[in-house]
């Protein structure tokens, strides 16, 4: 059963757009989950209503922040570098319907990857891997549950641990599970963290280990 959260209604999407709030496109290599280790274009959208208090891109929360691009110019952006993964995060990427984006970067020879709390209406877009990254300050559609192929659940303290295993039973059996602490509580929850997974072996460690290499 999932522990109880915030009510809400679910977020609202914008229409399909031409255009959409970019706050930064930058090419680098995947630090965190499933595909780390990988090339990967990042597009970071602007726009998100979640509220986390911990967030390291509060900069990104207000859509109207960030200069809009075009479908065409995002994806010129994109093709200037020989990675083929595109990762959209946020900010909520789903703020926004994507089926435009995603249907021109597939066209264009990209492989999709989103990261979401996945507490939109819809999850749009084409997507090749979704990362379903829950939080506890505004409750999921549970529309994503079926479409998660990763579950990234940020660790900030020790009830975190419960919170991550509410989502399993809905998920898919495939869905790869990961636990990673938030950066600023590194030295007190990745021990934890350690300890927790070799108990649970289910589980596996996510590092921002762009961090360590400092780069973007």
């Amino acid at each position: 059963m999932l522990l109880e959260q915030k009510q809400h209604e679910p977020t609202t999407i914008d229409a399909m757009p031409t255009t959409l709030p970019v706050m930064e496109a930058f090419y680098t290599i995947q630090g965190e989950g499933g595909h780390t280790g990988r090339a990967a274009y990042f597009i970071r959208l602007g726009g998100c209503d979640v509220g986390c208090h911990w967030c390291d891109v509060k900069e990104s929360w207000d859509a109207d922040a960030h200069p809009k691009r075009t479908i065409d110019a995002i994806v010129a952006g994109a093709l200037q570098h020989p990675g083929r993964m595109a990762v959209i995060t946020g900010g909520e990427p789903l703020m926004h319907d994507l089926t435009a984006l995603t249907n021109a970067l597939q066209t264009a020879g990209f492989r999709t990857n989103i990261e979401t709390s996945g507490v939109c209406q819809a999850v749009t877009g084409s997507w090749d891997w979704i990362c379903f990254s829950p939080k506890k300050f505004k409750k999921p559609n549970p529309a994503i549950y079926e479409k998660a192929d990763e579950l990234k659940v940020i660790i900030y303290n020790s009830s975190d641990f419960a919170f991550a295993e509410s989502f399993v039973p809905a998920l898919r059996p495939d869905c790869k599970l990961f636990l990673q602490s938030e950066w600023s509580r590194s030295n007190e929850m990745l021990p934890r963290i350690v300890d927790y997974v070799k108990e649970h072996p289910q589980w596996q460690i996510s590092l921002q280990t762009h961090k360590y290499l400092d780069i973007p």
